[in-house]
């Protein structure tokens, strides 16, 4: 059956997904503020291998909709590789409704757009794709290897040629003084992209992170202020946006742009019942 190496990430809507780990690691691994690839080597498993866990996969579980493949940025593959994956699981899964991965923006940067179109044609549905933050400047503080103005024109040609893009904000990585920054400037670009799918997290310092000279990490009272300020400016056309993260101090759902006054409302509410000199209770596991 499927074998996984170190611990398998998954975003929280793939729980009921059948997972394959068809690359071990992060292909770039080098976000100040993510240990999740940390001390992993980077590598492709053999692709005749993976076809091989299909197949078996396939006999065991024959009526599957929904796959995932791990790891990290998945959409590094190349095309052909990628279309080989997608071949084979489509002819193995006779009901398969939908493949989501991790995707870096300069990985679908990478594929031209028929590319991106055949992909979906073969069922690729949703790419995962970490913005983190809008603001230029902290994107190369946190060393996250992209640039938002790349995400922003990839997730716009992803969404074009009919892909789903599931976009990740990560509150507090701009630190007390940067926060109010980063929020005006990732709704900023956030606007501009319209992802249909948004999600926003906390970001929680954790073993194997080590953020840059200066960085102070931000209350939960600065945290869910930082997320107000990001929500006033967001505006969004058709966006389904959620926080209920474990990070999360405050648990969100709504779609945009009906949704929005309803949230900041809440959250201003509560703002008084936070913890304005720590980071308040924190994830058991992230």
């Amino acid at each position: 059956m499927m074998q996984y190496t170190d611990r398998l990430f998954r975003p929280p809507a793939e729980a009921e997904s059948l997972i394959f780990q068809v690359a071990l690691g992060c292909p770039h691994n080098t976000c100040r503020f993510c240990a999740m690839y940390k001390g992993v080597p980077y590598r492709v498993r053999p692709q005749e291998e993976v076809l091989a866990e299909f197949a078996q996969a396939a006999r065991r579980y024959p009526g599957e909709r929904r796959v995932f493949l791990a790891d990290g940025d998945v959409m590094a593959l190349s095309f052909e590789r990628l279309r080989t994956l997608l071949e084979a699981l489509n002819r193995l899964f006779p009901h398969l409704a939908r493949v989501n991965l991790y995707a870096n923006g300069s990985s679908i940067l990478a594929k031209s757009d028929a590319e991106l179109e055949d992909l979906r044609r073969l069922k690729l549905s949703t790419l995962y794709v970490g913005l983190e933050s809008g603001d230029e400047e902290l994107l190369k503080q946190v060393c996250k290897g992209e640039t938002a103005a790349g995400m922003c024109e990839a997730v716009q040609r992803a969404q074009a040629a009919g892909l789903k893009c599931s976009v990740m904000v990560l509150l507090g990585i701009g630190g007390r003084e940067g926060s109010a920054r980063h929020a005006e400037a990732t709704a900023a670009l956030l606007n501009r992209m319209q992802p249909r799918l948004l999600s926003a997290l906390r970001f929680v310092d954790v073993p194997g992170t080590s953020m840059y000279a200066g960085y102070q990490t931000v209350t939960e009272y600065g945290a869910v202020s930082e997320l107000i300020r990001l929500l006033r400016g967001l505006e969004l056309e058709k966006t389904v946006f959620r926080a209920n993260h474990t990070s999360n101090p405050v648990p969100l759902e709504g779609r945009f742009p009906k949704d929005r006054d309803a949230l900041v409302s809440l959250l201003e509410t509560l703002l008084p019942r936070l913890d304005q000199a720590g980071p308040g209770r924190l994830p058991f596991a992230l």
